[in-house]
């Protein structure tokens, strides 16, 4: 049963899975020191779009030296942060830009995981929290705006590739972007699929799970607060703006990580993407939801591979929980395994695979493009 909480934790739902999620931090609390240098800054940005924009909170991660303010991303009650040195000055260099984007009711700083690491391999990583479907401010009828995602993402590649600070530290030749569950399909949007509005209603009609629960479920989340709202009739949205193409040629390169509205998309429109597509799910053929499966995705994409992560299921992508972490999410109402291990191999051995896979993917197609 699905249930919903508003409690001391802010306990909200994170998109494509049918939980509450407790809601991230965007940066913690200052950690000590190590001996040795981190290799991951990371800034904060507030970015100001121009007319018909949306403000936007933005995390960027960057390849830096020891320097700076050391932090952990993402570190709340339950889940571990990331280590990396706030404002630290970029390394000299210029490197690919990867944009990220996080699942519906889920925060930036939740990716500090496999952003960190990127940075660390060279890369510039940069990602909003999606206004309308971010942790403490995510409501159903946001939700399938996958138009304003994309929208958000080609905002902060515009940020990063005129911007002073940065497009000197930035190669604009080279763009890719990683998106997780509803990340995934704004991900798959913003490198040329379009959606079709009817089937994903249709789909929806008998799936009576994961986001169509959501969209009927009557609840959402303003200012941290839980709202009684509306349920939303998918077959009312704005079908030209659901419909349109959201084609960002700046992109190179994706990688698709349980992409949402996997039942949805236009099959000539898959036909037609130009750059290298690679689809990852979390879990076996027998246990992926319908919801994200990416097999025939890939198959209908030109450049596109796909790959399975064994012993993982979609929670698998939230960040490490800490000791106690699950109990603490149980007596706060929440049912899901959020912090559950699957087939017994840890979180930390799916991250390590994960940041592997997305890594080399991105290796592959943004540095070694001509």
């Amino acid at each position: 049963m699905r249930q919903s909480f508003a409690g001391p934790f802010n306990l909200v739902r994170l998109v494509m899975t049918p939980s509450h999620v407790l809601a991230a931090v965007a940066l913690s609390v200052a950690f000590a020191a190590p001996c040795h240098a981190i290799e991951a800054g990371v800034r904060e940005i507030n970015l100001e779009p121009p007319e018909g924009g949306r403000n936007l909170q933005v995390t960027v991660w960057y390849p830096a030296g020891p320097s700076g303010e050391p932090v952990l991303v993402g570190e709340n009650q339950v889940f571990k942060g990331t280590p990396a040195h706030m404002n630290a000055p970029p390394l000299a260099g210029r490197y690919p830009l990867v944009v990220l984007s996080h699942g519906s009711g889920g925060r930036i700083q939740g990716m500090s995981w496999l952003a960190a690491e990127l940075a660390k391999a060279g890369f510039v990583v940069a990602g909003p929290n999606h206004p309308g479907s971010t942790s403490g401010n995510s409501t159903p009828a946001d939700t399938p705006k996958l138009w304003e995602r994309t929208q958000d993402l080609s905002s902060v590649i515009d940020m990063l590739t005129t911007d002073p600070q940065w497009s000197t530290v930035v190669n604009a030749d080279r763009v890719g972007v990683v998106g997780f569950s509803l990340g995934g399909a704004a991900a798959m949007e913003i490198a040329g699929a379009r959606a079709n509005l009817e089937d994903y209603a249709r789909y929806c009609d008998t799936y009576k799970k994961w986001d169509c629960a959501w969209y009927v479920g009557g609840r959402g989340y303003v200012d941290d607060k839980p709202v009684v709202v509306d349920k939303v009739d998918l077959r009312k949205i704005d079908r030209a703006r659901f419909e349109q193409s959201n084609l960002d040629r700046r992109i190179k390169s994706a990688v698709l990580v349980d992409p949402g509205l996997a039942q949805a998309y236009d099959v000539q429109s898959l036909k037609e993407i130009a750059i290298p597509m690679t689809f990852i799910n979390l879990g076996s053929s027998e246990t992926i939801p319908a919801a994200v499966v990416a097999s025939g995705l890939a198959a209908l994409s030109p450049h596109g591979s796909y790959v399975t992560v064994a012993g993982a299921d979609h929670f698998s992508f939230l960040p490490e929980c800490k000791e106690g972490g699950a109990e603490l999410l149980k007596s706060s109402g929440d049912v899901d395994p959020i912090c559950s291990n699957v087939e017994d191999r840890s979180r930390a051995d799916i991250h390590s695979a994960l940041i592997n896979l997305v890594r080399e993917a991105l290796q592959r197609t943004l540095k070694e493009r001509s």
